[in-house]
């Protein structure tokens, strides 16, 4: 008999914990953020964040604004019977409950992390193409958004940081990410059907 799957509001020691154990990028998202615990028999399992995502500009694709559009940003699960699909699907419908005037949830599958963004495919979102690459740098061993580091440091040139912060920083670039999109209402399905690609069914 499978168990009892429980989605509700999650408090930021939950998501913390989740985060730091249970996802690979050892981190919580900046930012404001709808944090959704799941629970199975009421035993914790994880979350799933939503967010306003790391570009400000996140809407303007799609004519939206910052309202109306958000990042599913963070799944954090420890082991657990119900598939990823069910919990995501669930997750969404809560996010278009207590948040209407949401209208798309955007997404990223990392092929850095061998993701093709199967629980996406899975969930019927819309495929929409891969993303643009992005920048890091590698700071003492560890790799840090360019952004991060702007932020931090008020620069994020290398030559910069190799002056000031670590002289052995390096650039890395990366594999442009899976881009999937997921409509909250039927009629904003039908506005963004039209981006629908195939499916990718391998990392190159």
């Amino acid at each position: 008999m499978q168990t009892e799957l429980k989605i509700a509001y999650a408090d930021y020691n939950a998501v913390k914990y989740a985060c730091t154990h249970w996802h690979y990028s050892k981190s919580v998202p900046c930012g404001k953020l709808i944090k959704f615990g799941v629970w199975e028999d009421n035993e914790f399992k994880g979350v799933v964040l939503f967010s306003r995502g790391a570009a400000y500009t996140i809407g303007r694709p799609y004519n939206l604004k910052q309202t109306q559009v958000c990042e599913l940003t963070r799944v954090a699960l420890r082991n657990h019977e119900h598939n990823v699909t069910e919990i995501v699907s669930k997750c969404l419908k809560l996010l278009h409950k207590t948040n209407p005037k949401i209208e798309l949830v955007i997404s990223y599958a990392d092929p850095e992390q061998d993701h093709l963004g199967i629980i996406y495919q899975g969930g019927n979102w819309i495929y929409e193409g891969e993303g643009n690459s992005e920048t890091y740098l590698l700071v003492h061993n560890k790799r840090v958004h360019r952004r991060t580091i702007g932020s931090k440091y008020g620069s994020s040139s290398l030559e910069y940081i190799k002056q000031k912060v670590d002289p052995n920083a390096k650039i890395i670039k990366t594999k442009p990410k899976f881009k999937y999109l997921y409509p909250l209402t039927k009629k904003a399905r039908r506005k963004y059907e039209h981006l629908h690609q195939p499916y990718p069914k391998e990392i190159k």
